[in-house]
C-alpha cells in the first residue's frame, strides 16, 4: 500500500519454544495513530523492537516508510523515533545535554541541536530542570525527558512503547496534546499501551494482540459493537432483592448478568437499547423490586479488552515478554 507507513506480513519471532510473535499482520496508514493493546507477554514490545530494527524476525516481513527493517535497517533508523518502556537517559548529564547529544547523533548540527533541545524542554515542561543533572529528576521527569529524546529529529514515524507509564494525570494529558500536534503535522504513530482510555482517546485504529497473534482490530466504536453493544446498569434499593433481580433480568439480557453485592448493582448486555431498558424496569416493577438508580451505556474499553483477551488490562504478575527486561534505548539514532 503506497499510503501505508508500516506494513507487516506474517511476522514471527521465537525465543526457544516461545513464539513471541506468531504471524502478525499489520498495516498503519500514514499520518494516523494505531494502538497495539494486549496483556503483558502478548507480543507488543517484541513487535515494536522488530519494527525499530533492534531485533531480527525469524519469518515474515516488515517495512516502514517503504524500507525493509532488516535489509534497510541503517537508513531506516535515521527516519524513525522510538521510546521504550523504561526511561533511558544519562543521569550524569543535564536534561539539555541529553537532548543535545541526541540531536548531534541525528546530525542536526550544533546550532539546530541546541535550538531543538530548548524547544523540547519547553514542550515537556522541563525548562526549570533543563540545566540540572538528570540524577536529581523524579521518575516522571525522566520519563518526559526520554519521550522528548524520541522527538528530537522530528521523525516521520514514531514508536511509543507504554509511553505514559509513570506519568501523573497532568503529564499524561500533556503528552496526549503533543501526540495530537505531531499527528496533525503528518507524523505516523504506533503506540503500545495498557491504558484503555489512552487508546480510545488517541488511536484511529486499535489492534488487540494476545499470545503473539492479532485477535481483533478496528476503531474503539467498532470493537465495542463487536463485544455486545449496550449495557444496562442498575442498582436496587434493597440488597436482599439482588438475586431475585438477577433472575428477572436474565430474561432481558443477551449475556450473563453481573452482580455486585456490595454496590447492590447489576450489569448486563442488551440488544435493543431503550426498549430493553423499559422492558427490564417493567419486569422489576411487576415483582415489586425497587430500583435506586439505572442507566444505559456502552461497554468501556476495559470491558472490551477483558472480553476479547480474558485478561484484565493491567496484568500484574503476568509473564513479561522475553525481551522486555532489556533497556536498550530504542531511537532512530540507536543511542
Amino acid at each position: 500500500m503506497t499510503d501505508a507507513a508500516i506494513v507487516v506480513e506474517g511476522l514471527v519471532k521465537k525465543y526457544g519454544a516461545l513464539r513471541a510473535l506468531d504471524g502478525i499482520d499489520l498495516v498503519v496508514p500514514r499520518g494516523t495513530v494505531t494502538a497495539l493493546l494486549g496483556p503483558n507477554g502478548a507480543g507488543k514490545t517484541t513487535a515494536v523492537r522488530v519494527l525499530t530494527t533492534l531485533i531480527t524476525p525469524d519469518a515474515g516481513s516488515a517495512r516502514v516508510l517503504g524500507l525493509d527493517v532488516v535489509r534497510d535497517a541503517q537508513e531506516l533508523r535515521s527516519r524513525i523515533g522510538a521510546s521504550g518502556q523504561y526511561a533511558a537517559v544519562d543521569e550524569y548529564l543535564t536534561g539539555f545535554e541529553n537532548l543535545e547529544m541526541v540531536g548531534r547523533l541525528y546530525h542536526l548540527g550544533a546550532k539546530r541541536a541546541r535550538e531543538r533541545s530548548r524547544e523540547l524542554l519547553r514542550q515537556f515542561d522541563l525548562v526549570e530542570a533543563g540545566d540540572r543533572p538528570v540524577k536529581g529528576y523524579s521518575g516522571g521527569m525522566r520519563r518526559r525527558l526520554d519521550l522528548a529524546g524520541a522527538l528530537v529529529a522530528e521523525p516521520e514515524v514514531l514508536f511509543l512503547d507504554e509511553p505514559t507509564t509513570g506519568l501523573d494525570p497532568r503529564a499524561r494529558l500533556g503528552l496526549w496534546d503533543v501526540i495530537d500536534d505531531l499527528v496533525s503535522r503528518g507524523t505516523t504513530l504506533l503506540l503500545t499501551t495498557q491504558y484503555m482510555d489512552e487508546a480510545e482517546r488517541l488511536a484511529d485504529d486499535i489492534v488487540v494482540v494476545d499470545h503473539g497473534a492479532v485477535i481483533a482490530r478496528g476503531t474503539a466504536d467498532s470493537l465495542k459493537e463487536r463485544v455486545g453493544g449496550e449495557r444496562i446498569e442498575l442498582s436496587v434499593e434493597d440488597g436482599s432483592d439482588l438475586e431475585h433481580a438477577r433472575d428477572v433480568l436474565q430474561q432481558v439480557a443477551t449475556g450473563d448478568v453481573d452482580v455486585n453485592e456490595k454496590a447492590r448493582r447489576v450489569t448486563f448486555p442488551v440488544a435493543e437499547g431503550t426498549a430493553s431498558l423499559v422492558d427490564a424496569l417493567g419486569r422489576l416493577a411487576e415483582r415489586d423490586i425497587a430500583v435506586f438508580d439505572v442507566g444505559l451505556r456502552r461497554p468501556t474499553m476495559d470491558e472490551v479488552f477483558l472480553i476479547l483477551t480474558g485478561h484484565e488490562a493491567d496484568t500484574d504478575g503476568a509473564a513479561a515478554e522475553a525481551d522486555s527486561a532489556e533497556t536498550t534505548r530504542e531511537t532512530g539514532a540507536t543511542r
